[in-house]
């Protein structure tokens, strides 16, 4: 029997959201609600839904609707809590958009919620279902780069620029949830230092022209949305604003550390996440799609761990072997399963609607451990750049 499921949103997000449940042969999509009549047009037309899928401007009009068993949540992130605590308490299974809520009491709270109610709370952390990351997981286990040295990662476009969340809360989450799943550890120590620039100094005229469009063509529908889907904004620092420019480090019990730069003013359009080894580097860079996931073999130690441990063990004590240079041997593209992310995030939840059961991965409570984090580096950058533990 297919599950009943409204999709809340129907922006950017919701719609892949509403293309991967329409395909889906467990899934039927009831409702489609979104505060912008432009949004429910285009998207009516897009799939040319059948009259029976009802397409509301407010949620209040599908929350009784019959059959309807689960709610899709992409809603801009400060709505995330008040929508997610709704449906759930109408009985509802909730599959929500990062992050879960603004608020770390506020997530813990829903998680709370969805056990009292026997619901599923699923979080679409959409890269911890790409086949990328899963095949990246199972080489940094077999311990196939050696003794870890350190990683970083590279997140950053050139708008759209949020006004609900900095761009720490924006993109961080992706990279954290992505090193906590490879390392299978999660952070002792973290911090962050963020730059707010100017809005009149970024893009000239053609911020000019931006703010217009959104203050005038726009004006009815952005009032109608944050009416509807935005009760409360998050500010980290009211004084400067949300910060534009982020750069956070994570580090992890065994010494490990993370460098994370973040942006969402950057020309060029960056998603490349490497760990470096002992014995080579693993990069996922998104953005080449022909080799999303490469292993540069070679050992970085300049002759005196796991490649040179027999040479040393068979030299006289008396002769010192000097250092050899770094060895970098080959290069190797690694095959992937051709697999859509969402889609496996949109399988997995209706298994955990029809089990009952939730997902390691992508439960609430798994949520929760990535909003503390960032919760924390929220404070580290209220200081400064303060070294925090996560609280």
């Amino acid at each position: 029997m297919k599950i009943g499921i409204a999709v809340l949103g129907a922006g950017r997000w919701g719609v892949n959201l509403i293309r991967n449940f329409l395909n889906h042969p467990n899934s039927q999509v009831l409702a489609v609600v979104d505060p912008n009549r432009d949004s429910l047009v285009a998207v009516q037309k897009q799939f040319n839904l059948d009259a029976s899928v009802i397409l509301a401007a407010d949620w209040s009009q599908v929350q009784a609707l019959p059959g309807l068993e689960a709610v899709a949540i992409a809603t801009p992130a400060s709505t995330h809590y008040t929508l997610a605590a709704a449906a759930l308490q109408q009985g509802y299974h909730v599959l929500a958009e990062k992050p879960l809520a603004l608020n770390l009491t506020e997530a813990i709270e829903l998680c709370q919620l969805a056990e009292k109610q026997q619901r599923q709370l699923f979080v679409d952390h959409t890269y911890l279902f790409h086949p990328a990351v899963a095949r990246g997981q199972r080489i940094i286990q077999q311990h196939q780069l050696g003794k870890l040295r350190y990683g970083y990662a590279q997140r950053t476009h050139f708008e759209p620029v949020r006004h609900d969340v900095d761009a720490l809360w924006d993109l961080a989450v992706h990279d954290i949830a992505i090193f906590n799943n490879w390392l299978e550890q999660t952070p002792i120590l973290v911090r962050a230092m963020g730059t707010v620039f100017p809005k009149e100094e970024v893009g000239g005229k053609s911020s000019d022209v931006r703010r217009k469009k959104e203050e005038g063509i726009n004006k009815e529908a952005a009032t109608e949305i944050e009416n509807q889907f935005a009760p409360s904004l998050l500010t980290v620092n009211p004084a400067e604003g949300l910060a534009d420019l982020v750069l956070v480090t994570l580090t992890y019990p065994d010494g490990f550390q993370a460098f994370i730069h973040l942006c969402w003013l950057n020309p060029d359009k960056q998603r490349r996440l490497t760990v470096v080894g002992s014995l080579g580097t693993l990069i996922f860079d998104e953005m080449s799609p022909e080799t999303p996931l490469i292993v540069q073999r070679g050992t970085s130690d300049c002759g005196r761990e796991e490649n040179n441990s027999f040479q040393s063990a068979l030299a006289k004590p008396s002769k010192r072997i000097a250092p050899q240079p770094h060895s970098l041997r080959h290069r190797e593209v690694l095959n992937l399963e051709s697999a859509e992310p969402l889609q496996r995030v949109c399988d997995r939840f209706l298994n955990c609607v029809q089990t009952n059961t939730p997902c390691p991965t992508s439960s609430g409570y798994a949520s929760v451990a990535l909003i503390r984090i960032l919760s924390t580096l929220s404070k580290s950058l209220e200081l400064d750049g303060q070294p925090l533990i996560p609280f």
